[in-house]
């Protein structure tokens, strides 16, 4: 039986081409207002919860003809990743090797919550173990999606879940700190385009794009961050990084990633495979819970700022927790390696658990079949 999302209704007819450059530059356009107006009401992370929140709303409601090409989001992150990696300085490695084995206890100990989640979903819903392990793992969507295909797992799923819980943790966990901490008062500064040396931002852009490539050559998971962060990390470490990119362009990388995630809700997916829906939100809402009573725990017994272990175990992209980390003041560059390290442990052994997983299931089901 096929999956509601495999529907050729579900994907929105073609279009022209110039049709579909002025309607995404209009959304684009509309996404950048909302954010506009998320950052003169002082809401978390305004570039990007703004257009998420704007496009989430069109796509579900009008349901628009368009489909926010995947390789935008590269620019997204490029530009995020070059900019975090400038903040390595000698010092900051000096305070990272310091907090080594509490960030590689907390993605352990991530790795395990999640996999009870799994477990739990399992029970839950009736869905396969390798299916709510991949939905739930934090991942890029495309990254699970092509460890999924490779198992042999459904990857429409996996796909949606990934997006669903990218987007419950970029929501959620800043409004949250917020309520917490107080919502802070007056405006921010404005938005402009002011750069030191317009050489740097040139080069700088031009070192993130060749380091990603290179990555993507090597086959490095999550090449279009990694690469730019290593390479922007190497030259800020050896005491040579270039100036930051300007407040705008930072802004715009943001507008970027947020209408992408956004352009994933569309009203006929969610309305078609309401079983999925809830299922993905569920899945979402326990994992979060789940890392930030873990994140808790360890901050209890370790004496690490409570807010540093929620930011660093919580199970977001690692491009979305840096701009998370980033915007509410915390340590961006503690809290982004944490994401990095639980990347680089996990990454290279999800594939063979999954497999493992899932010889486990077809003897189970083998087994019961031969009673």
């Amino acid at each position: 039986m096929r999956s509601p999302l495999s529907d050729k209704k579900t994907q929105p007819p073609p279009t022209g081409k110039w049709r579909d450059i002025v309607g995404l530059t209009v959304l684009f356009v509309l996404s950048a207002c909302a954010g506009w107006v998320f950052e003169r009401i002082g809401a978390p992370l305004p570039w990007m919860t703004g257009p998420l929140v704007f496009t989430a709303a069109v796509f579900m409601g009008p349901a628009p003809r368009l489909v926010v090409p995947t390789k935008l989001r590269a620019f997204g992150q490029v530009v995020v990743a070059t900019q975090v990696g400038l903040a390595f300085s000698p010092e900051a490695l000096e305070m990272l090797i310091a907090f080594a084995p509490v960030i590689v206890g907390t993605a352990l100990t991530t790795g395990v919550s999640i996999f009870f989640v799994a477990l739990l979903m399992t029970r839950l819903t009736g869905q396969g173990l390798a299916q709510a392990f991949m939905s739930a793992m934090p991942t890029s969507p495309v990254e699970a999606a092509t460890m999924a295909a490779a198992a042999g797992v459904p990857t429409v799923p996996v796909i949606f879940s990934q997006t669903f819980r990218l987007a419950a943790v970029v929501l959620i966990l800043p409004f949250s700190l917020y309520a917490i901490e107080g919502w802070p008062e007056g405006g921010r500064e404005p938005v402009t385009l002011a750069m030191s040396d317009p050489w740097h931002i040139i080069m700088l852009a031009v070192i993130g794009l060749a380091a990603a490539q290179v990555f993507r050559f090597l086959r490095v998971p999550n090449p279009n961050f990694l690469g730019p962060l290593t390479a922007a990390a190497a030259l800020a470490a050896s005491g040579q990084g270039l100036a930051p990119f300007p407040p705008a362009i930072l802004a715009l990388a943001q507008i970027v990633l947020g209408t992408w995630l956004g352009a994933i809700f569309r009203r006929e997916i969610l309305s078609s495979a309401w079983r999925l829906t809830l299922t993905s939100a569920l899945s979402a809402v326990l994992t979060l819970g789940a890392c930030i009573i873990s994140a808790l725990g360890i901050a209890a017994l370790t004496g690490v700022d409570w807010r540093t272990m929620v930011l660093g175990a919580a199970p977001g992209g690692v491009v979305e927790m840096a701009l998370t980390a980033k915007f509410l003041e915390q340590n961006f560059i503690l809290i982004t390696t944490f994401h990095l390290v639980r990347i680089f442990i996990f990454m290279p052994n999800i594939p063979w658990i999954v497999r493992l997983i899932t010889r486990h299931e077809q003897r189970k089901t083998n087994g019961e079949n031969d009673k």
